[in-house]
């Protein structure tokens, strides 16, 4: 045991042991081997962790803080978490297998998670309310804008540092308090930012983080009644759990969920540039990502070169450990999505769908790699096309017109993003707005940035991270009726 490191949950700016004493193990997906060990929270901690965001929210300042003084704090937390970079991403890559190049350059200085901490901190005192002419005579009518209170945020394994910060900047920059609930696959990476965060010289209870299970850990902290307000990031099965436990209490909540996200390549597209930016969408992070393009629907003429270029490239990417800098595809953050990774290659093979790249080649005795997986001529209809697989396999699907390659497009319960190629800008964003999702990338993919709204149509969520509307999630609207009248007819004479 002595090679394992022990993590502790985080609440009123201490580290705590679990109060029942229970533990999760966690491994390196490299090697499948166990490297550390979390907290599984339980009702006392968690208790702990709101009645400290509570105190924080209505006693200790946080929520009537002027906004600029946020900002300020905002401003110093982003600059800690640079001066960090190295040491969050090496836990991060540990902990779900992230490559260094994913998220690394990330948090260096001028890159967009720190950007997103300054970003925010400007935005603090930017959110004005508003003098409304109500036609009622002596009424001064205006509306403010008001934090909730207690924030609980849920976070997914696949991008524990860089949803937390999309969540969190934008959250405590509206003036809540926050307990967060990371993946129990993935929280090391979060536990070690709260120790770094304390050199930012956070008031205590503003951030706390209780880690566990989701039945156990998450659910019970979205019911906790000191809870107000709840933002999701997961799955889409997860979301609408997470959904139903919130309406209890009529608590609102904002959801960021899977996709199944198409990439349109038209026929005069540029091959090179739609091929690179296609397998750029879908394989660099392992196809875990809930944007991935990883359905390819490809005009009829172009389909067979498309595909064999495709798999020629894709060929050539190294899967293997993230701390070789000549890998480009690491392993599947943890043991359970392995398998269903695998389950599923496997039930599209028995359905008989063209196999033109088996990323199985790749797997190993020790960790949980898979490689590029390219199925051709793949029916929309089919259950490979229909369901997130969230790993690194992709499909092609030919289309004959522009109205068939809509429908497709759209005959799915998702609508998270989507790409469009073709050189012939106007006619992409002719489609591009034709296509349901909340994010289209044209002739691009896989780009975002602290002012660029990221969300859902359909079943992949509701509500917006990141911009304006990030923030905006964050705050509830008071109207306030200010009679200037001194005298108040009698109501009954």
């Amino acid at each position: 045991m002595t090679d394992i490191r022990t993590f502790q949950y985080f609440a009123d700016n201490q580290f705590h042991d679990p109060i029942d004493d229970q533990w999760i193990d966690s491994e390196n997906p490299a090697t499948g081997q166990v490297w550390a060990r979390i907290p599984d929270c339980r009702e006392g901690d968690i208790n702990r962790a709101v009645t400290a965001a509570r105190t924080a929210f209505d006693e200790g300042g946080w929520g009537r803080m002027h906004p600029a003084e946020r900002g300020r704090i905002m401003r110093r937390i982003g600059d800690v978490i640079s001066t960090h970079a190295d040491r969050l991403g090496s836990i991060e890559t540990r902990d779900n297998g992230k490559l260094p190049g994913q998220i690394n350059p990330a948090l260096q200085p001028g890159a967009w998670l720190v950007d997103s901490w300054h970003y925010y901190a400007g935005m603090c005192d930017k959110f004005e309310g508003s003098v409304i002419p109500a036609e009622a005579p002596d009424i001064h009518n205006y509306m403010t804008w008001e934090p909730f209170g207690v924030v609980a945020q849920i976070l997914p394994w696949n991008s524990p540092l860089g949803t937390l910060i999309w969540k969190l900047a934008p959250c405590l920059a509206a003036g809540n308090t926050v307990v967060m609930k990371p993946s129990e696959q993935s929280s090391a990476s979060t536990l070690e930012l709260m120790d770094v965060l304390l050199e930012a010289d956070l008031p205590p209870g503003v951030l706390n983080v209780v880690t566990g299970y989701g039945p156990t850990t998450g659910a019970p902290l979205i019911d906790h009644p000191d809870v107000r307000m709840v933002s999701f990031t997961g799955g889409t099965n997860g979301g609408k759990a997470a959904a139903a436990i919130a309406a209890r209490q009529v608590k609102p909540i904002v959801m960021e969920l899977g996709g199944k996200s198409p990439q349109i390549i038209l026929p005069d597209a540029d091959l090179d540039l739609a091929v690179h930016g296609a397998a750029s969408g879908i394989f660099p992070a392992g196809g875990q990502s809930c944007i991935s393009g990883s359905r390819l629907l490809v005009h009829r003429s172009i389909i067979d070169e498309f595909t064999d270029r495709l798999v020629k490239v894709v060929s050539k990417a190294r899967v293997g450990p993230p701390d070789d800098p000549s890998t480009r595809i690491g392993p599947m953050a943890n043991k359970p999505h392995y398998d269903t990774v695998l389950s599923r290659i496997a039930a599209a093979v028995e359905a008989g769908h063209d196999l033109r790249l088996d990323g199985r080649s790749a797997c190993r005795d020790e960790g949980y790699y898979i490689g590029p997986t390219i199925f051709a001529n793949v029916p929309n209809s089919a259950d490979l096309a229909q369901h997130e697989v969230f790993g690194p396999v992709a499909s092609t699907e030919a289309w004959d017109d522009e109205d068939e390659a809509i429908t497709k497009a759209n005959d799915t319960i998702f609508g998270l993003a989507a790409g469009v190629w073709s050189r012939d800008v106007a006619r992409a964003m002719r489609m591009a707005a034709r296509i349901d999702a909340g994010t289209v990338y044209i002739n691009n993919y896989f780009n975002a940035a602290a002012q660029s709204p990221v969300g859902g149509f359909k079943q992949s969520g509701y509500g917006r991270e990141n911009g304006w509307e990030g923030m905006r999630c964050f705050l509830q609207t008071k109207s306030v009726w200010l009679s200037t009248n001194p005298d108040q007819p009698d109501p009954f004479a």
